[in-house]
């Protein structure tokens, strides 16, 4: 294919700065971009995750800090100078223009030969697999068909970034899933840097090479997926990359480990960054394994079915309630046994939460 991104080598972000008021929602985020990656921005509501990508898109002016692209300070220009693509929640195609029109209308307020806008437009539409599907109007077409439109028209003009503003929020679960197999398809066709806002760390972890979490209007975590998964370097960072289970204890130093206190009952976790004292203890639903022999005893009170697997939390002897995965068959009232290995017990210090 033709389409393919404008060269540059990386885009930095240097303190960028926003407040709204007495509100500061971005407070100095720092990152650089390389061409050809996928950067998921990943938080809470609230976190900066969206005013950080409408600073970048131009549709935010900063309070502080410089936005680069390679040697050039793009802060100051105006979106269109930018020349990024966005792809928004709700696709924001006009309505009464038939696909092509939608696809081809920036490179037509760029004033393209008509020939050469038509070229691109069927270029894009092959990308996007819609080929038959041009003379539509948007309303006829599927939401999943409608966020292909949305991204076409982002990349038509052969943007240096891909801004993806929550694109797959308003598509059913099938849809999802597959739409994050085309975004990721695409973004390594056209070569260019995607800049892609979530809350679902799930949807973060298949498709970005790196990971940044934010909280606060602060970056507190950048990492490849399989590094924020496994070890996270804060508790509130663990909290969103899916750690439920977040228990108070306190630690003693045991070696390489530490020996902390889990539904009342003793077991050991490997120290992140605190070793004695009042600590946080942090595990995953699916790193508790269901043992006859398991040193945490549990009565379960709710139970999920999510078909190979059940999601169930329980009331321990201590009174914390626990979240835990198990293929076994179990219902509420069960008295179970749980057991997780020290590598996937994780304990930060109290002052991280």
């Amino acid at each position: 294919m033709a389409i393919a991104a404008r060269d540059f080598r990386e885009l930095r972000l240097d303190g960028m700065s926003r407040t709204f008021g007495v509100l500061n929602a971005l407070k100095g985020v720092t990152l650089t971009v390389r061409r050809g990656e996928f950067i998921a921005l990943l938080g809470p509501s609230g976190c900066g995750k969206s005013t950080a990508l409408n600073c970048l898109a131009g549709l935010l002016t900063l309070s502080g800090g410089s936005v680069w692209l390679d040697k050039t300070r793009i802060d100051r220009l105006s979106p269109e100078d930018r020349g990024f693509g966005m792809v928004f929640q709700n696709y924001a195609l006009f309505p009464h223009m038939s696909v092509r029109r939608n696809i081809g209308f920036g490179l037509a307020m760029q004033g393209r030969p008509k020939a050469d806008i038509e070229r691109k437009v069927n270029e894009a539409l092959s990308i996007v697999r819609l080929t038959d599907q041009g003379d539509k109007l948007p309303g006829q077409l599927s939401g999943g068909q409608q966020q292909r439109v949305a991204i076409a028209r982002a990349i038509v003009i052969e943007p240096p970034l891909v801004l993806m503003d929550e694109p797959l929020s308003n598509l059913d679960a099938k849809l999802r899933l597959e739409m994050r197999g085309e975004i990721r398809r695409i973004h390594e066709l056209i070569g260019s840097a995607t800049i892609y806002v979530t809350h679902d760390q799930e949807e973060a972890l298949s498709l970005a090479d790196r990971i940044v979490v934010m909280r606060a209007g602060e970056v507190r975590q950048v990492g490849a997926p399989e590094d924020l998964y496994l070890r996270p370097l804060h508790a509130d960072v663990a909290d969103f990359m899916g750690y439920r289970n977040q228990i108070r204890s306190r630690a003693v130093k045991a070696g390489n480990l530490v020996a902390i206190s889990v539904g009342g009952a003793s077991v050991q976790g490997t120290p992140v960054d605190a070793t004695e004292g009042e600590v946080t203890v942090a595990i995953r639903p699916d790193d508790f394994k269901v043992a006859a022999d398991g040193p945490i005893a549990l009565t379960i009170e709710s139970v999920q079915y999510h078909g190979r697997e059940f999601y169930c939390s329980g009331r321990a002897s201590d009174g914390n309630e626990l979240y835990f995965q198990t293929e076994t068959k179990v219902q509420k009232g069960d008295a179970v046994r749980l057991a997780a290995e020290p590598r996937r017990v994780l304990v930060y210090s109290r002052a991280a939460t």
